[in-house]
């Protein structure tokens, strides 16, 4: 089963910056579409960035211009670049991925484990 881990949280001061990466285990591994998803504190979880797998990007209005997603496919592998961030960045940021299932013959659905990221003076 492939598993998605997520690397990079950690506590930055308003207008620093944090890379945050996420890795899918396995060989031969085929995936579409990757996100950055994030939940605040008391708050539903929303959409940061997608990547597909052709390299097209879109954001939440909240972060354009701050934040850059990217993706290495031969190490399958997705990056979330933020910039200038914010005390309301505060969150825990989930990967997401659309991954083949060749069992099933079909695209699944699959989430990391989440990491917290804080901005904080």
């Amino acid at each position: 089963q492939v598993q998605l881990v997520e690397s990079g949280g950690g506590l930055v001061q308003p207008g620093g910056s944090l890379r945050l990466a996420c890795a899918a285990s396995g060989s031969g591994v085929s995936i579409n579409t990757m996100n950055w998803y994030r939940q605040a504190p008391g708050k539903e979880r929303e959409l940061v960035a997608t990547i597909t797998a052709g390299g097209i990007t879109n954001y939440a209005d909240s972060v354009k211009g701050r934040f850059t997603i990217s993706r290495d496919n031969a190490k399958n592998t997705v990056f979330l670049q933020m910039n200038s961030l914010k005390a309301e960045d505060t969150a825990v940021y989930y990967c997401n991925a659309d991954i083949w299932n060749r069992r099933r013959y079909r695209w699944d659905s699959s989430w990391g484990q989440g990491t917290q990221v804080t901005v904080s003076s």
